[in-house]
C-alpha cells in the first residue's frame, strides 16, 4: 500500500469504506488517516458516493437458507447475527443494504455495485472469484462501474454522467493487472452504454486491477497505450 501515490489513496480509501482491507492493511491505513486531512477527505467523498448507491438501491434481507449454506462453508454451523446497529454509526453500518453486503462479501456470494444480485446454486458448485471496481472521473464523481468473473465476463456499466465526446475522438477501455509491464486495450465503449466482453480477453484478472477509460482518437489509440486524458480510473477489490 502505497498511500503517497495518488491512484493508490484513491483506491485504497475505496477499499477501506467498503471494509474489503487486509487487517494488516487496516491498520497501516489507520495510522495515516489520523494525521493525514487529504486521506481523510477521501474516506469522506466514498462515503458520500457509496450512499448515492444506496439512495437507489431497495434493502434486501437474505433468505434464511442462504445464511446456512454460508454458515456451512464458514463452518461455523450457525448463521452470522446481524446486531443491531447504533443511532450515531456511520451510514454504511447503520443501513440493512450494507449489512448484507458486507456479509455476503466475506462468504464471496454476491457481487457487491449498483446491483445486488444472490444466486442459489447446488452446494456442489463452486462459485467463481468476482471482482468489482468503482471507476472515478478527475472531478472524484463515480461515473462506471466494472464487474467481472473469472472465467466469466467483464461488464462495464454506467451508473453517473457522461463526459461529451468530440468528433474525431472516442472512449477507449484499459485494464492494467497490479506489477504488469503495462496496460491492456479492452475497446472502444460507448458514453452511456454497458460494454460486454469475455473474461478470456484480459491478460489476468485479480485484486488491485487497475481499469480505465482514455479519449483517444476515433479508431483507439495508435501506439497501444493510453495517449489522451483519463476520463475515469479505479482497482478491482474482490468479493
Amino acid at each position: 500500500m502505497n498511500l503517497q501515490d495518488a491512484l493508490e489513496r484513491t483506491a485504497s480509501a475505496g477499499e477501506y469504506v467498503l471494509g474489503t482491507l487486509t487487517p494488516s492493511e487496516r491498520d497501516t491505513f489507520e495510522a495515516q488517516l489520523r494525521i493525514d486531512r487529504e486521506l481523510q477527505a477521501e474516506v469522506y467523498a466514498w462515503q458520500d458516493r457509496f450512499l448515492n448507491f444506496h439512495a437507489h438501491t431497495a434493502p434486501m434481507m437474505v433468505r434464511p437458507d442462504l445464511w446456512s449454506r454460508i454458515a456451512r462453508r464458514l463452518g461455523t454451523g450457525r448463521p452470522p447475527v446481524v446486531m443491531a446497529p447504533a443511532a450515531n454509526d456511520p451510514f454504511w453500518r447503520r443501513t440493512r443494504f450494507w449489512q448484507v453486503v458486507s456479509g455476503l462479501a466475506v462468504a464471496a456470494s454476491v457481487v457487491m455495485g449498483t446491483v445486488l444480485v444472490t444466486i442459489r446454486q447446488p452446494d456442489s458448485i463452486v462459485l467463481s472469484a468476482r471482482y468489482l471496481a468503482v471507476l472515478q472521473a478527475p472531478d472524484r464523481t463515480t461515473t462506471w462501474v466494472v464487474e467481472a468473473a473469472a472465467g466469466g465476463d467483464v461488464r462495464l456499466i454506467p451508473v453517473g454522467a457522461m463526459p461529451v465526446v468530440p468528433a474525431g475522438k472516442a472512449m477507449e477501455f484499459w485494464t492494467k493487472p497490479e506489477g504488469a509491464a503495462g496496460p491492456t486495450s479492452l475497446g472502444l465503449v460507448q458514453a452511456g452504454q454497458t460494454y460486454v466482453i469475455p473474461a478470456s480477453r484480459l491478460p489476468a484478472l485479480g485484486q488491485r486491477q487497475l481499469f480505465e477509460l482514455t479519449m483517444e482518437p476515433a479508431n483507439g489509440s495508435p501506439i497501444g497505450r493510453p495517449t489522451g486524458p483519463i476520463l475515469a480510473v479505479g482497482k478491482a477489490v474482490a468479493l
